[in-house]
């Protein structure tokens, strides 16, 4: 059976160079980077030149790398951490935005009563920057806005400088899930104004358990993990060292190939659209997948014209035939509700039918998504693959 991978915005195939980096680390660096002897010396100068590099290719300083599981212990550190250690009072989010922001949102009305104001979104699904000033306007209490850099469902780009601008005229602080985005676009944080971001290796090709917080200098935020003095203080427990280091070296290789892979995914992603297009009559891209300016090349969300009796095989077939993708639809049976992006974005005859999320990487090839468009179109036609 031939095997797709189109799920790269859910984790990426890690490059060889990691597992390398990864085995390497295993083998000959396993000391407590905490500890004084030698072993443990070892190992925290490799730590450290981890966070070196990390920081250099966010044009930061190493001190304001904070390392941690993943993408969603970075936000939950920030965003209580902002509430508890700075004075937050009110957070100004969006209603698509990744669980680890939202249920985080939720907790914090909860436990300390943060006031909590969406911004509207235009058509697409796109971010009302007039709307996000206003909102800025209209307030006394401290205030952070958390907005994701790129939408992990149908890959909606925000303006990240026109937001920190905004931020700083207004005194409010703000922080941004680049989840979906470290590794894959120019990321440079002094430029940029922003407070706070979180960051994933398994989305740039590392392994999955590592991550990190990028946190400004002096913010005055303190640990939400507390144990020991690792992190500067700033998250306790013993590093791991191995996943750091395969983490520094994924996207030390994503940015030195950035551009040839951009160039490349872009192509392989047009090229889906144009094959669905004219193979699949009324197809349509949910959000911002249409356009390539204002939404990321690595991935594509399909509405697909299908009844919801045959959407609720659609996956299943899918998988029979080695098909890896994920499923966006809002209204199918055991879906829980479904999107709840979709569900802000779609109109109601959309929601009615299913959506899929294909997420590519460098490793996809053509041949790939003409078997995909095939297996589709099958389906469609017959109702089984």
């Amino acid at each position: 059976m031939k095997k797709v991978y189109f799920d790269s915005a859910a984790t990426t195939k890690p490059r060889d160079e990691v597992i390398n980096c990864i085995t390497e680390v295993l083998k000959t660096e396993y000391g407590n980077p905490s500890s004084t002897h030698s072993y443990g010396r070892s190992s925290k100068s490799l730590l450290e030149n981890a966070r070196k590099e990390i920081a250099k290719l966010l044009n930061v300083s190493a001190s304001e790398i904070i390392f941690t599981s993943g993408g969603t212990e970075a936000d939950n550190l920030i965003l209580n951490s902002a509430v508890r250690d700075l004075g937050v009072k009110r957070v100004i989010s969006s209603r698509i935005e990744h669980h680890a922001v939202l249920h985080t949102l939720e907790w914090l009305q909860k436990e300390y009563n943060v006031q909590v104001d969406f911004v509207n979104l235009k058509e697409c699904g796109y971010i009302d920057y007039g709307h996000l000033e206003t909102l800025l306007e209209n307030t006394s209490e401290k205030t952070l806005v958390s907005l994701m850099h790129v939408n992990n469902e149908v890959g909606n780009l925000l303006d990240l400088g026109r937001v920190a601008l905004l931020c700083k005229e207004h005194k409010a602080l703000f922080h941004s899930d680049t989840v979906q985005s470290v590794g894959h676009f120019e990321l440079d944080f002094k430029e940029i104004p922003i407070d706070f971001a979180a960051a994933a290796a398994h989305k740039f090709h590392g392994p999955k358990g590592a991550g990190f917080a990028f946190i400004r200098k002096n913010s005055g935020i303190r640990a939400l993990i507390h144990g020991g003095e690792q992190e500067r203080g700033m998250r306790a427990g013993t590093e791991a060292v191995y996943a750091i280091a395969g983490m520094a070296e994924a996207l030390k290789i994503s940015y030195q190939n950035l551009e040839k892979e951009r160039k490349y995914i872009t192509e392989l992603k047009d090229y889906f659209k144009e094959q669905l297009s004219e193979n699949i009559p009324n197809v349509k891209f949910n959000g911002g997948c249409d356009d390539n300016e204002n939404s990321t090349y690595t991935l594509l969300n399909v509405c697909l014209p299908i009844s919801e009796e045959k959407a609720m095989l659609l996956l299943f077939q899918l998988d029979l035939k080695g098909i890896a993708c994920s499923k966006g639809s809002a209204c199918q049976s055991g879906s829980e509700g479904g999107s709840h992006v979709l569900n802000e974005i779609l109109s109601d005859e959309d929601l009615s039918k299913p959506s899929i999320r294909f997420s590519f990487s460098s490793f996809n090839k053509k041949e790939e998504v003409d078997y995909v468009v095939d297996v589709l179109k099958e389906f469609i036609d017959n109702g089984i693959g």
